[in-house]
């Protein structure tokens, strides 16, 4: 049966790669991008392989909040279920740091973002949809108060913080939905897969983004996941693994998605 599947951050990387795979299957793809000119070549591409394809295109750049308001108008406006949820995109390597609510873009787009979409698309979302959230073998502690300003650590801590935040709000959420929500699991598609934002960040190739194409299809179909909400799945041991240990601390977990709720409530979302 064809599903109906957003992917953030999908024109390139293991977002494009993703949806390429999913296109082959099949299945109705809505494609996301920040970059209009962008967004409307990666459609022609993805028409190429089946130009059947039931291919929708969203644009907004996820560190503004008001777009991602935006972006989740539009597509309960055009669909009535989605299947899928995959919050692909992020950032590493970021040219300005502080967004225009005054956030740190990393954080905003890694970590905030991602929560506010799932939450404003939670109408579309059934006990049988998944959210799939792209996290990273890299995860360091992180205060929930440094989502409140611009952080002046490194890009590598401030991703590995940001993606512990991604892997503490899935956990928490999942605690809190329970039977009645959606299948919410973070995953690590890989480390060091041939993305742009590998190659900006250590300057290396890295290996094959079908990789991470390949684990994040398997998380949006296969029966694996089915049951899986709440986990995190470490691609780079191809199983279920406990993730950093603040993930797995209900007190941490409810304590960061209070202060990802605060900041949003502060920006009138």
């Amino acid at each position: 049966m064809n599903k109906t599947i957003l992917i953030t951050g999908s024109t390139d990387g293991i977002g494009f790669e993703t949806a390429k795979s999913l296109i082959e299957l099949g299945h109705n793809v809505l494609i996301h991008g920040r970059n209009k000119e962008k967004l409307v070549d990666t459609k022609a591409k993805l028409l190429k392989i089946n130009n059947k394809a039931q291919i929708h295109s969203y644009l907004a750049d996820l560190s503004a909040m008001n777009e991602v308001k935006e972006l989740a108008s539009q597509i309960l406006n055009d669909h009535s279920k989605l299947d899928v949820l995959i919050n692909n995109a992020g950032v590493f390597v970021v040219a300005n740091q502080v967004t225009q609510d005054g956030l740190d873009i990393r954080y905003a787009v890694n970590t905030i973002a991602p929560y506010l979409l799932t939450q404003l698309l939670m109408p579309l979302l059934g006990q049988d949809s998944r959210v799939i959230n792209l996290s990273s073998a890299a995860q360091a502690s992180i205060d929930p108060s440094e989502l409140l300003t611009e952080s002046r650590l490194s890009d590598g801590e401030v991703y590995a913080k940001s993606k512990l935040g991604l892997t503490m709000w899935s956990f928490q959420l999942a605690h809190t939905l329970g039977d009645e929500g959606p299948v919410i699991v973070a995953v690590n598609p890989a480390s060091m897969i041939g993305s742009k934002m590998v190659n900006q960040a250590y300057g290396v190739a890295g290996k094959s983004l079908k990789i991470g194409a390949d684990v994040l299809v398997k998380a949006a179909l296969s029966d694996e996941f089915a049951e899986a909400s709440g986990k995190y799945f470490d691609n780079d041991y191809g199983q279920f693994r406990l993730p950093h240990p603040d993930a797995t601390d209900q007190h941490k977990t409810k304590e960061l998605t209070e202060s990802i709720e605060s900041v949003l409530a502060k920006l009138g979302h």
